[in-house]
């Protein structure tokens, strides 16, 4: 017998569901008893939110398709804009309709005329006796719209008068979307993170068909004891089990030992999962490269393992703007005139400050501003830097590469101010690339 129950659906169906998404039964059983019947009105909005890799937007699509409920699903990043946004939802209500083959471009541009629009799709034969379901995932860009946005979606049902519930799906909570207005409270329904037990029994379910299921489960234990502390994400664990499973298979292809011997299996993958451990959550290398690398680790002058940015290829000037960055978010400001100022004669530390302590590179990086570090890429580069376009353009990229990070963009008074976020085996392997001694310009190095 399934754990989930609803009187309009047959007990396969919810078999189905349950074996396709467990370990969340709870929160499925909850959103059948909101949606009710098909013909029953629903409540007009709910929020959904959690962590990411929580289920939130698999175990809504998922539910709607395989209940056949009429539902329109929008990435709201997709939307820059509320009115790409209203055309989107308009254009996929035509589409469920059976009389409409193909959906046409409907222009809206603003909430009275999508509503007069919304109600004029919904009369529709095939949608007038069912609840329709507005799916917002990344709902969280709704506060960068209009201020009459999230509201009006919030209580559509009552502005449309039709059978409509709204679906806002983000990883925030509901305290960081409410206005100062006020507004319609949405019934709200929380995803927590998987357990580690949950996760041993999502991931137990994807063994190779060639391997007995208690062989995989004790790949999977192992698995998440070394990367749980670290991890939570259901996908990435599950690309990280894809991907290094082969590495545990290795002695048991080659005959050396069977799969009980789970001893011999650990100490064949154990320095195998040390060097997954520095690829979580990245992706500058794909599978078979990383498969690669690591059959080729005894070769001379081969990279052990990965770091954060290891691979990553950056333009001349960029690794200049890097290096200054670098300098300017561990250096104190006052020692700039002797770092980079010529016949400034040797700097000593005890001349700056007697009881400085600390290292900076324990402190970490401090935000400096614009200028300082076109101040100190002048300096540092042989040939004279105009600061075009093309420069700044390279300042952004290295922001959303995440080497740099913005902070204080939102005073109005003051200009922009960085960060830099890489670490120093990185910037030291960026600086040999130029031949810049990166070393003797460090405050803390002297």
């Amino acid at each position: 017998m399934p754990t989930l129950e609803h009187p309009e659906y047959p007990e396969a169906t919810l078999l189905h569901l349950e074996s396709i998404m467990p370990c969340r039964e709870s929160q499925m059983s909850t959103l059948l008893s909101i949606f009710g019947e098909r013909q029953q009105y629903s409540f007009p909005s709910i929020f959904i939110y959690g962590h990411t890799s929580s289920g939130k937007t698999y175990v809504l699509q998922t539910l709607l398709k395989t209940l056949k409920l009429p539902h329109v699903f929008v990435n709201c990043v997709e939307c820059s804009t509320s009115r790409l946004l209203l055309e989107k939802i308009l254009s996929q209500l035509q589409s469920l309709s059976s009389k409409t083959k193909h959906a046409s471009h409907t222009s809206c541009d603003t909430l009275n005329q999508f509503v007069y629009l919304f109600k004029q799709e919904t009369m529709a034969e095939e949608l007038q006796n069912e609840t329709i379901y507005i799916v917002l995932d990344k709902a969280e860009q709704l506060r960068e719209m209009e201020a009459n946005v999230l509201p009006a979606f919030l209580r559509l049902q009552e502005l449309a008068d039709r059978n409509v519930t709204v679906i806002l799906v983000t990883e925030i909570v509901w305290e960081l979307f409410r206005p100062s207005t006020g507004c319609f409270e949405p019934l709200t329904l929380y995803f927590p993170d998987y357990s580690i037990g949950h996760l041993q029994k999502i991931l137990s379910h994807d063994h190779p068909p060639e391997y007995s299921a208690d062989f995989y489960a004790a790949y999977i234990n192992i698995l998440l004891g070394v990367f749980y502390t670290v991890c939570r994400d259901l996908k990435e664990l599950r690309h990280l089990a894809a991907l290094n499973f082969s590495k545990y298979c290795e002695p048991v292809v080659k005959g050396e030992a069977n799969e009980r011997d789970t001893r011999r299996l650990w100490k064949n993958i154990e320095s195998h999962l040390k060097k997954a451990m520095q690829t979580v959550y990245l992706r500058e290398l794909s599978s078979s490269q990383w498969e690669r690398l690591q059959q080729d680790e005894g070769e001379p002058g081969q990279v052990k393992g990965l770091s954060a940015h290891t691979h990553v290829e950056l333009p001349y000037y960029s690794k200049f703007l890097l290096i200054a960055a670098y300098l300017a978010s561990y250096n104190p400001s006052r020692t700039d005139k002797r770092f980079f100022l010529k016949h400034h004669g040797k700097m000593k530390k005890t001349f700056l400050n007697k009881h400085e302590k600390t290292s900076n590179h324990l402190l970490g990086p401090k935000p400096f501003p614009l200028d300082r570090l076109l101040a100190i890429l002048y300096s540092i580069v042989d040939k004279r830097v105009v600061p075009t376009g093309n420069i700044f353009s390279q300042i952004s990229s290295l922001v959303t590469l995440q080497l740099l990070t913005l902070v204080g963009h939102d005073d109005q008074l003051d200009g922009p101010r960085y960060k830099c976020t890489v670490s120093l085996d990185f910037i030291r392997a960026i600086a040999r690339t130029v031949n810049f001694d990166i070393i003797k310009y460090l405050y803390d190095f002297l």
